[in-house]
This record gives C-alpha cells, structure tokens and sequence, in this order.
C-alpha cells in the first residue's frame, strides 16, 4: 500500500492548490480535459510504437498539453456570448472520441483505453514517484514566487495585468501537472483529486490558505481510507479511490447545516508574503 498511498498524496500536494485556483475561475473541468489531451498524445505515442510510461511517451503528453495551454489561455474572454467551459467541454468531448478513434488502431488499445481513465497507480515505483515530486517541486517553486500575480488573475482577474500571459503559464503548469499523474493515477482520478478536495474546502472557508489545508486534509483522508478499503476488499484502486472522494463530499455536504458553517460568498485571498487581493 506504501507506495501507492505516497504518490497518491504527491498528486494531491499540488492539486489540491491548483483546484482552488480551478473553482475560482469556474472552469471546473478543464482539468479533465487536459488530463483526456495528455492522455490522447500517450496515444499517438503508442501508435509510433511508444510504451507509455516512457520518456519519449511523457514528452508526447506535454506537447499536446502545451497546445491545450494555448487554446484555453486565449479563450478566456469576459463579455464573450460564448463561456470558456463550452470551449473546455468540447475539447473534452473530441480529444476523448480521438482516443477511442486512435486506440481501436492498436492491439493493445482496449487496454490502454482503461489505463487512461483508472490509472496504474497500484503498480507504482519509486523512480517514478521521485521524478513525479521533483516535478511537482519546482511547479510549486513557480507558483510560489509569482503568487501575487497568479492568485490575482485567478482571483481578482479585472485588478490584473497581462491576464493572457498569466493564463498561459498557469494552463501550462496545470498541464505539466496533470500529464505527470494522468499516467500514475488516471483520469478519473485526476479529476478527482484537483476538484473536490476544494469543493470541500470551499464549503467551510473563504479563506485561501484555511482552503488549502482542508483540502489537502479532505484530501488524505479520502486516499488513504480508498486505498486501505482497496486492499482489504480486494477491489480495483483507482475506481475505488474516486467513489471514496464523492462519498467524503457528500459527508462534507451533510455535515456543513449540522456545524452551522456558513462562508461568505466572496473568498480572501492572501499571499504567502503578506499581499493579497480578494474577489
């Protein structure tokens, strides 16, 4: 369980961070359509004959969500009649059919197909939870030194300078993020673990950094008891684990009226240093 549990929460240190920035912008799935864009360039990776789990397999991933990086970074626009979500829908929706389509191809498609949304997270090593962490180490190093200007134009977008190019960096970092754990963990639980985790911290604070230790602890919570019921019931993990992290939210959602937790609507964000803005 050891290993499986450790790079679960590694995924869950910095999604649980991005996921606020995620709720924030109401774009609510664009983590899954990234995670469906990486998991579509591991495809075409396997049709040239690429293993997944590969080096060359990764670099695959990380391009094609670098093009999704583009794409939602320069759709988000304020008086659009059209919403950004639409745009992250679609996307979805084709680069999804595009694996199925792409997959159907290959031998070993059907199987590759059930990797992408469930993940090998039970099968993983430690070289790759350690290159896993590195990366996520210096992503958490980016956010950290241009927090100001990442939570503003998460947060407070209108009080923003060069939105766009925010945007991009943000998407990009998203994108790395999630093409590191869509391998490890699946879609499924990418999703999982970016968005309720902040859903429920949201119900209880509109603190930023209150936020951010709710979900990180929501969070654990719901990995390390998915896990362990994994093993004892000898039940598929990464299936399991997402049924664990809807049915903490539900609890969270029946708790909330019991504690009397009433957050106001608007949430106040502060930096690590001490500046901030709130929306």
């Amino acid at each position: 369980m050891i290993p499986a549990i450790v790079a679960a929460l590694v995924i869950l240190s910095i999604h649980a961070y991005l996921g606020l920035h995620v709720i924030a912008r109401e774009v609510i799935f664009v983590d899954l359509a990234f995670a469906q864009i990486a998991a579509l360039g591991t495809t075409v990776a396997l049709l040239m004959g690429i293993e997944m789990g590969t080096t060359t397999s990764l670099l695959f991933a990380l391009a094609f969500t670098l093009v999704g990086a583009l794409i939602f970074s320069f759709t988000r626009m304020e008086n659009s009649p059209v919403p950004q979500e639409s745009i992250i829908g679609i996307t979805f929706v084709v680069a999804s059919a595009a694996v199925i389509l792409l997959a159907g191809l290959s031998a070993e498609g059907a199987e590759h197909v059930r990797e992408t949304l469930t993940g090998t997270l039970i099968w993983v090593d430690w070289p790759t939870i350690a290159r896993m962490a590195a990366v996520y180490v210096g992503v958490g190093a980016f956010h950290f030194v241009f927090r100001k200007q990442l939570l503003r134009a998460s947060f407070h977008s209108d009080h923003a300078d060069r939105v766009k190019l925010w945007d991009f960096l943000f998407y990009v970092s998203l994108g790395v993020v999630i093409s590191f754990a869509v391998e490890v963990a699946g879609v499924l639980m990418v999703f999982s673990s970016l968005v309720i985790p902040a859903v429920i911290a949201f119900l209880y604070t509109n603190r930023f950094m209150k936020a951010l230790f709710i979900a990180w602890g929501a969070g654990t919570f719901a990995i390390v008891a998915g896990i362990g019921a994994s093993f004892v019931w000898d039940l598929p993990t990464g299936p399991l684990l997402v049924c664990v992290f809807g049915a903490v939210l539900l609890v969270s959602v029946a708790l909330r009226p019991l504690l009397g937790v009433r957050p106001h609507e608007k949430i106040v964000v502060r930096s690590l240093g001490g500046d901030g803005a709130t929306s």
